[in-house]
């Protein structure tokens, strides 16, 4: 017989973190678990926003961090949905401004353009971006 367990004890209703070796299928298997807290919470409409933002997100892992190891925590607010993605590479994230023809460099432009505020916090451990949609 199969028994389900719930996957959000008391303590985690309002939050998820976890940390992951990403690849570049990760980033499908993170917006599940995005769309199925939002849904627990009741957010569902910042289901399109949030999956966009997290994808870039752990693309720019992906692309840019040695070891592509990262932690992800996605927190219910009071104003809505906060996403943080850190990892251990300590240093400025700078965002480009792409080239008209340039095939990437168009992500955290991105992320500016369907979240409602998003940043960068550095530490002697590496750094987090993090992003915001408010409810």
């Amino acid at each position: 017989m199969n028994h389900a367990t719930d996957l959000y004890p008391a303590e985690l209703q309002n939050s998820y973190r976890m940390g992951f070796t990403v690849g570049e299928h990760s980033a499908g298997h993170m917006r599940r678990i995005l769309r199925m807290s939002l849904g627990r919470w009741g957010l569902d409409h910042l289901a399109d926003a949030g999956a966009l933002a997290l994808t870039e997100l752990v693309a720019n892992v992906v692309r840019h961090v040695p070891g592509r190891r990262c932690t992800v925590l996605f927190l219910r607010e009071p104003h809505g949905l906060r996403v943080e993605v850190a990892d251990d590479v300590p240093g400025a994230l700078h965002a480009k401004v792409a080239e008209p023809l340039a095939e990437g460099g168009r992500g955290l432009a991105l992320v500016e353009g369907v979240t409602d505020r998003w940043g960068v916090s550095e530490g002697a451990a590496g750094k987090t971006v993090w992003f915001e949609c408010d409810a």
